[in-house]
């Protein structure tokens, strides 16, 4: 019985092949340059002034409802950039696991079982396995 219960835990411990570990890092890379393009576009939402974030370049100022509607914008801006910064720290967190400790890299944070390779395709940052992910989420219920 305790043959059976090693050979599980060899199992367990098996680094990702390199050809596997090279894709991942690809796709980081690709979401990566995404996120980065993405809050770029951003970065010149907020840089534009209110007389040119609208396409008028006069002076006059504007009417009430004008501003409330650019302040609508700027704000989903701004938190559409907030969360795609988040994603870029994910992203960069994933990076770090995969170039420090490339033979932990696709194992759960929680019970270091191997996450399955479409739920990593889907997200390469994910640091747990759909049944403990799935554990956190009812917790949050």
């Amino acid at each position: 019985m305790a043959s059976a219960s090693s050979a599980s835990s060899a199992k367990k411990a098996k680094p990702m092949n390199k050809k596997n570990l090279q894709h991942f890092e690809k796709r980081l890379l690709e979401e990566r340059r995404r996120v980065l393009k993405e809050l770029g576009h951003y970065d010149e939402t907020f840089g534009a002034t209110p007389q040119s974030a609208d396409g008028d370049l006069s002076s006059y100022s504007f009417h009430m409802a004008d501003q409330g509607t650019d302040a609508m914008e700027r704000e989903k801006a701004f938190l559409f950039a907030s969360q795609e910064g988040r994603f870029l720290w994910h992203i960069d967190e994933a990076l770090r696991r995969l170039y420090r400790s490339p033979e932990t890299f696709g194992k759960c944070h929680n019970c270091g079982n191997e996450i399955a390779f479409e739920r990593l395709d889907a997200l390469p940052h994910a640091r747990y396995c759909i049944e403990c992910k799935q554990r956190e989420e009812d917790a949050k219920k």
